[in-house]
């Protein structure tokens, strides 16, 4: 975030580039007339204000005069004078539905709660030469940003100003008690010294988020529709394609055709790259007769996330040790969404299903012990085949609600709301000699988003095929049909 930004317009002029020329001064006074005036109709106010608005109240109650201070954060380097593509910070997006960086949301108190200030990037038009000659903000290099009086329009905030004016309300705030969400600006970082409050902000915000409401599980639910039809892509592919690559470009168009991005970096591990558990590198050949895990999610244009997992036959049919392995992987998360209800532990589901993978295990000669020696705390020998935890929180971030407590998640009980992934998996590493040489190179994860109900879940991805038949099916029935 900048602080040099001149009153009434936008940020100084960055240097210019080495391959950029000088602009003369007729240039200048050339471009700067004769442009048609822009149209008066406001903007639109951005769907569902009322719900950014009630998540400001409830955070205002949790800190009755205190300042509270919401960065977005800024576009980050790539490389040189490239950036990577900007995505709001997630809880300036939960508070304000803004998608411009560099802005702050700042919460000043007041009797009875707190008055909202979103600080925003002015936009003079063709008012001001940067327009043209800044390459970082112009908008004839990046596109026009809303502006100030447009910004209180569209977010329905009560008062809006120019980012310009923000030091100077930093510096009024010495003295008072201030809480900061940190590392998204460094300017505002810088403004306040770090405390334990700092972190209670965040902590909060992030415990506001374990619970969706009506809205988000809808936002949700079209994510994970937009991620099937991305694996159905997938599948269509697989006959020629001969890269995990491939696969990766195939399902992140339909995350770009439909939504803001990938919710994460897709994974397309083929063959025994399934049994790395983040392979994001995807630079390996796609083959017949091996198993595709594809591990992916459509970040909607509204920021929430899916997360599926599902295993492809890339030949179309499971061999037979990948459907015996595929089946136990299957059987262990049907265990834990029967653990998926309120008042259970959060870890009730990963209990449930380490016992089934456990026995499992045991039955195909693997475990060098029982199932209940190796579920016993002091020694988790399943861990070697399955190595993570079935759940996490899903949200507008994949591992969602992070700063949480984790008295209030991971040891937490599960809630009406919340809204959760179930993935189970088995990976047996080509090395390793404890596993059978028939199975070894195969893993297996399956994943699917699930919604905390008040009486027990609702799976929203339940229309993704799962059960290894169905999976068959569901793949040649894609390969006949045309991209939707």
């Amino acid at each position: 975030m900048t602080f040099d930004t001149p009153k009434n317009g936008p940020a100084a002029p960055v240097k210019p580039a080495s391959h950029d020329s000088v602009n003369p001064p007729a240039l200048l006074a050339f471009m700067m007339k004769d442009w048609k005036a822009k149209p008066g109709k406001p903007p639109r106010a951005i769907p569902h204000a009322a719900a950014f608005e009630k998540r400001r109240r409830a955070l205002s109650k949790l800190f009755p005069g205190d300042v509270l201070v919401v960065p977005t954060g800024r576009e980050k380097t790539r490389a040189n004078d490239t950036t990577y593509r900007f995505r709001p910070g997630s809880d300036f997006y939960y508070l304000t539905g803004n998608l411009e960086p560099d802005c702050v949301l700042v919460m000043l108190p007041q009797k009875g709660g707190h008055r909202d200030v979103l600080f925003v990037e002015p936009n003079p038009g063709r008012s001001d030469s940067t327009f043209f000659t800044d390459r970082v903000k112009g908008e004839l290099w990046v596109g026009p940003r809303l502006g100030v009086p447009e910004s209180k329009t569209r977010f329905a905030v009560r008062e809006t100003r120019g980012l310009p004016e923000l030091p100077a309300l930093l510096a009024s705030l010495a003295g008072q008690e201030v809480r900061v969400l940190r590392g998204y600006a460094p300017k505002v970082d810088e403004a306040f010294p770090a405390s334990q409050k700092d972190k209670e902000l965040g902590t909060a915000l992030s415990e506001m988020r374990l619970i969706k409401d009506a809205q988000e599980v809808r936002e949700l639910s079209a994510v994970i529709a937009s991620t099937q039809r991305g694996f159905e892509d997938v599948i269509r592919s697989l006959g020629k394609a001969r890269s995990e690559r491939t696969v990766e470009g195939v399902f992140n168009l339909r995350a770009r055709e439909e939504g803001n991005d990938v919710g994460y970096g897709t994974i397309a591990a083929a063959g025994a790259h399934a049994c790395v558990l983040h392979w994001t590198r995807n630079d390996g050949p796609v083959k017949p007769g091996e198993l595709l895990l594809l591990d992916a999610g459509v970040e909607g244009n509204s920021l929430y996330t899916a997360d599926i997992t599902r295993c492809l036959p890339i030949s179309g049919k499971f061999s037979r040790e990948q459907r015996e392995i595929y089946d136990l992987v299957h059987a262990a998360q049907a265990a834990a969404f029967k653990a998926v209800k309120p008042g259970n532990d959060f870890m009730e589901p990963n209990r449930r299903a380490m016992r089934v993978l456990a026995e499992g295990l045991e039955k195909l000669g693997i475990l060098p012990t029982s199932a209940e020696e190796a579920l016993k705390d002091e020694h988790q020998f399943y861990k070697r085949y399955s190595l993570h935890n079935v759940s996490h929180m899903l949200g507008l971030d994949v591992h969602d609600c992070a700063q949480a407590r984790q008295e209030t998640y991971k040891f937490g009980k599960l809630k009406a709301g919340m809204v959760l992934t179930v993935e189970p998996g088995l990976y047996f590493q080509l090395d390793d000699l404890t596993v059978p040489a028939r199975y070894r190179g195969i893993g297996v994860r399956i994943e699917d988003d699930v919604l905390v109900t008040a009486k027990g879940m609702r799976n929203l991805s339940k229309d993704i095929p799962s059960e290894a038949t169905a999976v068959e099916k569901w793949m040649a029935a894609c390969r006949k049909q045309k991209k939707a």
